[in-house]
């Protein structure tokens, strides 16, 4: 254990003297034990060294399975997304991913699981950003490192919707943006957000509108749960903005953003039998 600790160390040190780490955040950086084993940190050596990230700076966010470090790109700043092997909650990953027809062959260690999950959130960011839904746009995954285009400005993030006081017609717009971003993805992108609340949505506060974020968990229409995640998002949306005097039914909007595909749908198969 303490040749593992030294050599981590070592690792670190390398990579404070190269500039591929801020000299000024690399004591925090240190101290971030179960973020940066040695794996991750060669990870972060390989992406510095294909030149796409220059210098990793200060954490951005620390959440249940990830920590997000700003970074320095070539040409803008990063959000550099780590995910935690040793302490994801790897049940909960297990059951978003098994039911997904794209990691149908993901071996169920813990790592893999990681691994995927890692690799899921980079395609389904950028599906919906193929859309035109506003999201951090993916950049490359590493292992367990996402690697997406920093949502902020001057090197601070943009704040969480539930951090934001909406005026009237500001949060009308808002939830109009989210009802429609939760229907291009369901028709266009065929993909269901399945965790969307007020604490996954950043507010763009010079335009003052939404980019969804923390997409791992979302999953294709095809997955068992999907229409319950649906309902969910819905759900919570619905629920959040009430407290701005927006009173809408949830099965309406249900209808609304499935409607369309699930007639489309149906003319296909009728078209075909």
């Amino acid at each position: 254990m303490k040749k593992v600790i030294e050599d981590k160390i070592k690792t670190m040190d390398t990579l404070v003297d190269s500039g591929r780490i801020k000299q000024k955040d690399s004591e925090k950086i240190k101290v971030t034990e179960n973020v940066f084993d040695e794996a991750t940190l060669k990870a972060i050596y390989t992406l510095s060294s294909k030149g796409i990230i220059e210098a990793l700076g200060g954490s951005i966010s620390t959440g249940k399975e990830a920590n997000v470090f700003l970074a320095d790109g070539k040409d803008h700043s990063l959000a550099v997304k780590i995910y935690r092997i040793n302490s994801s909650t790897f049940n909960s990953m297990e059951d978003y991913i098994m039911g997904d027809p794209r990691f149908r062959d993901v071996r169920h260690t813990k790592k893999d699981i990681v691994f995927a999950w890692t690799k899921k959130e980079y395609r389904n960011l950028l599906r919906a950003s193929e859309v035109g839904i506003k999201v951090p746009k993916p950049v490359i995954t590493e292992r367990n490192i996402l690697v997406m285009e920093f949502a902020g400005k001057d090197e601070k993030p943009y704040p969480l919707l539930k951090d934001v006081r909406l005026e009237e017609t500001t949060a009308k717009k808002v939830f109009d943006m989210l009802i429609d971003y939760i229907k291009r993805l369901y028709m266009d992108a065929e993909l269901i957000h399945a965790d969307l609340s007020e604490y996954n949505v950043l507010i763009e506060t010079e335009l003052m509108e939404p980019i969804l974020i923390d997409m791992g968990q979302s999953v294709t229409l095809e997955h068992p749960k999907a229409d319950q995640f649906l309902h969910r998002d819905i759900q919570n949306i619905v629920r959040y903005f009430k407290k701005y005097g927006i009173i809408s039914n949830e099965n309406d909007i249900y209808t609304f953003v499935t409607k369309e595909k699930k007639e489309h749908d149906h003319d296909s198969h009728q078209s075909t039998t």
